[in-house]
């Protein structure tokens, strides 16, 4: 799948979430981000004012990297998937 692909992919994702968002009365906002140093140190900053609340699926100990990637590529986490060194 081509950039463009996953795009538009993810963008028909975030509307299937807006929708069921609205409907459960939640708000839902879809963030792509380029690779940028400001913006990371903006983020840090929202994370660390705790409002912005990452959502982490489950956390993998690097010797276990084979599990993370397995989880990853079956596409049923809930949240990020987090490799500790």
């Amino acid at each position: 799948m081509d950039d463009e692909q996953q795009l538009d992919r993810e963008g028909r994702d975030a509307q299937q979430i807006r929708r069921r968002a609205r409907k459960a009365k939640a708000s839902y906002r879809y963030l792509f981000m380029h690779p940028s140093g400001d913006d990371l140190r903006t983020l840090a900053a929202l994370v660390d004012a705790g409002h912005v609340q990452p959502v982490m699926d489950r956390t993998y100990p690097f010797a276990e990297i084979g599990g993370a990637f397995a989880a990853l590529e079956q596409g049923h986490a809930k949240g990020k998937i987090v490799v500790t060194l």
